[in-house]
């Protein structure tokens, strides 16, 4: 049984717990062992070859984003909406290129260029997820400070980094409170679309990169590829479940 009032009062919970959280906790650097990625092997003259050519899977699925965006039912997206369908795929396929760029050499200033582009199809999901379970005009009218936040928060923690006094705080809360929401989101409010498992599925296998990326190393040690090959490939995937589901929903109606 679906309930707006309970969603509205945990996702309002959920945020005032996570933004006080972030204010107590002390400021977080990044650490540099972050890119010692276990796996470093070349081949054909490219360096850490499988971390980068992995991330072809995003390329492939954003750029089929948007093309079913061109060719698509009206029926299996917001039309007034449209826009922000076409940032989140435009985002997954520059992630191919800002990841593929950080992993070839692996520092905190390439990886700039790696969280640029997911802070971008982050938040432009996020307002798509908003405007198809609560209301469209508050999608419509969050899209733009929601991209906002998520390129701020990454700029910010780069120039504290290049200040010598990294703070990782606000680019945590803009990531990963989406992820605490979207649950919620999914619970208690009534989809405008059918087949909302997609997102459901999206967040599950997506949950499953980040293991694989956190065990890096022992992956590694088990199978030809490492943990955070697997990553990108499992994110990837997440994002064409998505998509498949698109592909076959239909807006329904509610009593």
């Amino acid at each position: 049984m679906k309930n707006k009032t309970l969603g509205l009062t945990l996702m309002a919970l959920s945020t005032i717990a996570a933004l006080v959280a972030v204010y107590v906790s002390p400021p977080l650097a990044q650490d540099t062992a972050y890119h010692q990625f276990q796996d470093q092997r070349h081949f054909f003259s490219i360096p850490n070859f499988f971390n980068v050519v992995s991330n072809v899977a995003f390329l492939f699925v954003g750029g089929w984003g948007l093309r079913w965006l061109y060719r698509a039912n009206a029926q299996q997206y917001l039309t007034s909406f449209k826009s922000a369908y076409g940032i989140f795929f435009f985002g997954v396929s520059c992630v191919a290129f800002g990841s593929a760029y950080y992993h070839w050499e692996p520092s905190n200033e390439s990886l700039l260029w790696d969280r640029l582009p997911m802070a971008i199809a982050f938040m432009s999901l996020f307002a798509i997820l908003l405007s198809e379970f609560i209301a469209v005009q508050i999608g419509k009218g969050l899209l733009l400070p929601l991209l906002g936040l998520g390129l701020s928060s990454v700029l910010y923690w780069h120039y504290t980094e290049l200040q010598g006094a990294g703070d990782l705080r606000f680019y945590i809360l803009v990531q990963f409170l989406p992820m605490l929401l979207v649950p919620i989101l999914l619970s208690c409010f009534q989809p405008r679309f059918s087949l909302p498992q997609g997102y459901w599925q999206l967040l599950g296998v997506y949950i499953l990169a980040k293991i694989c990326e956190h065990f890096d190393a022992a992956i590694f040690a088990l199978l030809p590829l490492s943990g955070h090959t697997l990553k990108h490939l499992l994110a990837a995937y997440a994002i064409f479940l998505l998509l498949q589901s698109y592909q076959h929903r239909q807006l329904v109606s509610h009593p």
